[in-house]
């Protein structure tokens, strides 16, 4: 199983407490008591998603260009 870590950019699938699903990439800032708190790429905006509500989530892979 893969462990998500600070400073770390994944892509999450996320559903929030009225249920609605979003699928968002973000920079975790910090992990802590079942919280993550991140920086949510789309918006620059700070949030903060509980870790039980995230349904999928999978590591960013930075383009290398040559």
């Amino acid at each position: 199983m893969m462990k998500m870590s600070i400073g770390q950019t994944i892509e999450i699938i996320y559903i929030d407490n009225a249920g609605k699903i979003t699928q968002r990439k973000i920079e975790v800032m910090g992990i802590r008591n079942g919280r993550i708190r991140a920086t949510c790429l789309s918006t620059g905006a700070p949030r903060v998603f509980l870790a039980a509500n995230i349904l999928a989530w999978q590591p960013v892979q930075e383009r290398r260009y040559a």
